[in-house]
């Protein structure tokens, strides 16, 4: 993740309306990537991206410039998609996106860019049997590939959690890719 200026937090602390823009604009990928895949629902994403640029501006006053950026609004963004996924109905993987795993795990080009349904189908079908606690540290370590102590900022669970959390999901993805026939023993 691109780090942010301490000087540019400041200027937003300070109300600075430009220097919010280009912290939006570095940011907001990477907040949609992750509210992507947990929320496995794009317009949803969306308005977790919105919600976290609105909370983030909200409350700069109170950002410590000592701690590393890209974890506070994480941390955000991760709150609110677990807000979410609770007020949402479990998402329950549509007929299609078994089908959509397959054809994915039986393409051979490994160059192949995925579009945001057929990742959402992907995350859909392997996330779920996974707790909302396993999804986000599964999410934040493997799809993200942030570390386990900042996953233990971010989410504050501490780092045998993570780690537990993080073994079990693998375990879990593993046994389904392997059901789906993916991946041999």
């Amino acid at each position: 993740m691109q780090q942010t200026d301490s000087d540019i937090l400041i200027r937003c602390q300070h109300g600075d309306k430009a220097a919010f823009r280009s912290v939006v604009k570095t940011h907001q990928r990477i907040v949609f990537s992750l509210s992507l895949k947990m929320l496995c629902d794009e317009e949803e994403a969306k308005d977790v991206v919105q919600e976290t640029f609105i909370r983030m501006w909200q409350s700069i006053r109170e950002y410590d410039l000592r701690r590393p950026f890209s974890t506070w609004i994480y941390t955000i963004a991760t709150r609110l998609c677990l807000d979410r996924l609770k007020s949402m109905n479990r998402i329950v993987p549509l007929p299609d996106d078994e089908s959509v795993l397959r054809q994915f795990a039986a393409n051979a080009d490994s160059h192949r860019k995925l579009e945001n349904s057929e990742w959402v189908a992907i995350v859909r079908m392997l996330s779920k049997r996974l707790s909302e606690k396993q999804r986000l540290v599964f999410t934040l370590c493997q799809l993200e590939g942030l570390s386990s102590q900042e996953v233990t900022h971010i989410t504050g669970m501490d780092t045998k959690q993570v780690k537990s959390n993080l073994y079990m999901a693998r375990q879990t993805i593993r046994k389904q890719l392997k059901a789906l026939g993916y991946g041999q023993d």
